[in-house]
């Protein structure tokens, strides 16, 4: 589903290169964690993959179901199957949850030649979604992820997911200040996702998430490249022995 083939990119405002050389593979059906250690480049390439423009790729190629996505927009991006669930997920005040929604899921359906949604099925599908994630109707009321807890961001995240339906999966340090109830919730939000058909790469510092969301792959991300690639067990390790050795090896 996904090739990243030597991809270099730098940030486009001043030129420092932060992913050099970087190939990874995931395939449909694969979860596949990226794991690494503070500024390694984990977040860039997130941000890459779903088009942001921050970044300027100077050098490889990003295939999606072999097509490369480099000249695609986000926009375009998202309509083909990609979404990026974000690690501090933005307020916007003045637009309520459940517009931001139906906007968003008429969009898909628009790009997809299908027709909108009609009212009641939009509220059926998101009420039956919500539930599963233990979203409060009220909070779908209020305007998007304003006031918000940080449990309750990721919550609405994994909720645009799972309505949206993408292909390509990224998870953007998901865990990232949720207690132990909030992380659960959310890992069995996104393995109800789990397909044949859907890949996921779920980008993390630590091992704890991934006892919820169990990876098929571990890609070890470090100054750019993937520098260690395994299964669960190398997630084990890293919790056991931290990077040192791994980057010790690589360099």
């Amino acid at each position: 589903m996904l090739e990243i083939k030597n991809l270099h990119a730098r940030i486009a405002e001043d030129g420092t290169e932060i992913i050099r050389g970087l190939n990874l593979t995931v395939k449909a059906g694969e979860v596949a964690a990226v794991m690494g250690p503070n500024g390694s480049g984990k977040s860039t390439l997130s941000y890459i993959l779903a088009g942001r423009q921050d970044y300027e790729v100077t050098e490889g190629d990003i295939l999606y179901n072999g097509e490369s996505i480099l000249e695609l927009d986000p926009a375009e991006r998202a309509s083909k199957g990609i979404f990026l669930a974000f690690q501090y997920p933005l307020e916007i005040p003045g637009v309520a949850t459940m517009q931001f929604l139906k906007v968003a899921m008429n969009e898909q359906r628009k790009a997809r030649g299908e027709a909108e949604l009609t009212t009641p099925d939009f509220i059926r599908r998101v009420k039956e979604a919500a539930e599963k994630l233990k979203i409060d109707q009220a909070m779908l009321r209020r305007p998007l992820n304003v006031g918000f807890s940080g449990g309750e961001k990721k919550r609405a995240e994994i909720l645009q997911m799972a309505l949206l339906e993408p292909k390509l999966c990224i998870l953007d340090e998901t865990d990232s200040g949720l207690d132990i109830d909030a992380l659960k919730i959310v890992a069995d939000g996104v393995n109800a996702l789990k397909s044949p058909d859907r890949a996921t790469i779920v980008i993390t510092h630590y091992q704890r998430l991934l006892d919820y969301i169990v990876p098929d792959t571990v890609h070890v991300l470090y100054k750019g490249q993937i520098i260690r690639s395994g299964d669960k067990a190398l997630a084990l390790e890293l919790e056991e022995n931290g990077y040192a050795d791994i980057i010790g090896e690589a360099a």
